[in-house]
């Protein structure tokens, strides 16, 4: 797999571009929309040690994608910070010449931002849907403070990591702060994206009235600091960009609710355990890990992504609508968003 091969396209002509890799289903937080406490207890049963893919493995897979067109890696969980020795992972993957970035909550963050970044991580995204401490602890559901996921913030930054923040946006809970929060991150360097609330899995109890639109957030945001529109870096880039017009910055809206972008999603996403899924509200996924442990050689696994990726047609959320919400679905959690 040493050159590219051809790029890999789907049955509607898309290119495989991102690859999103879940390196664990565990979650040291119990966020309301993702892991409530009440599905993810004490007695969940999480995917034991040997289920999950090796970080030679995941490498081997990661390389098979590269090969059909892949430029961005992105490492996900669950919390990827509460997988062991992530860094060796990364510096596995950093020698593909994709670029390499990591989403996490932050919480782990202050403590390993210098290895990640030595190891060869390009950039990281932190999420973070609060400022106001007592609204952050009731999302989480496990009581940690904004202060530390802040301080995690200023360690990638101090370690040489460009940062992105994600927040996602719900009705009467965080939508009053989406200007206090764009006001905190304005002039940092750092990209702030507000995500539409997502009906993503099951056990996240969500409804359309739960949404606040991106218009509606853009709008706000306009009013208060002024913003123009920033052309999408490549095609199937999934935030809508803007900048402030007093040169303060740049965010993001991502709006796969009102506002789909499937006619060019390039993503693919791997869980933990080494199924591909093709989209991110996918029914089912296609198991990569008996591939990698049948032996198969390294131009068997490039087939194998190939064929994957050529028999897909998702574009979940253009269809989107209240019989699709009760479709089985893949939890965040377990996919890696």
């Amino acid at each position: 797999m040493g050159t590219k091969s051809q790029t890999a396209r789907d049955l509607l002509g898309r290119p495989v571009h991102d690859l999103r890799i879940s390196v664990t289903d565990r979650c040291n937080f119990r966020c309301v929309y993702c892991m409530p406490n009440e599905v993810f207890g004490p007695q969940y049963r999480f995917l034991e040690r040997r289920e999950l893919l090796s970080f030679e493995e995941i490498a081997r897979v990661a390389a098979a994608f590269v090969a059909l067109g892949v430029g961005k890696l992105r490492l996900t969980g669950g919390e990827p910070l509460v997988r062991r020795d992530l860094e060796r992972l990364i510096a596995l993957l950093a020698p593909l010449g994709a670029e390499l970035t990591l989403t996490t909550n932050g919480s782990l963050l202050a403590g390993k931002a210098e290895a990640l970044a030595a190891a060869g991580l390009d950039r990281i995204t932190v999420s973070l849907d609060s400022l106001a401490d007592a609204t952050f602890q009731k999302l989480n559901d496990v009581d940690f403070p904004v202060s530390r996921v802040l301080e995690g913030i200023g360690a990638a930054a101090a370690a040489g990591l460009p940062v992105k923040v994600n927040c996602v946006v719900k009705r009467g809970v965080n939508d009053g702060e989406v200007a206090a929060i764009a006001d905190h991150f304005r002039g940092t360097g750092h990209t702030l994206r507000f995500i539409e609330y997502m009906d993503v899995g099951h056990t996240n109890g969500w409804r359309l009235d739960d949404v606040v639109p991106a218009a509606e957030i853009v709008a706000t945001l306009d009013a208060a600091f002024g913003l123009e529109p920033v052309a999408a870096a490549y095609r199937g880039e999934v935030a809508r960009r803007y900048r402030y017009t007093d040169g303060a910055g740049e965010i993001g809206v991502i709006s796969s609710v009102t506002q789909p972008f499937c006619g060019d999603c390039s993503r693919a996403r791997i869980s933990a355990e080494g199924k591909v899924f093709t989209c991110l509200f996918a029914v089912r996924g296609h198991d990569l890990r008996a591939v990698v442990r049948g032996g198969a050689t390294d131009d068997e696994l490039v087939e194998a992504v190939r064929a994957i990726w050529g028999d897909r047609s998702d574009r979940y959320s253009e269809l989107r609508s209240a019989q699709t919400r009760d479709l089985p679905k893949v939890e965040m959690s377990y996919i890696g968003g």
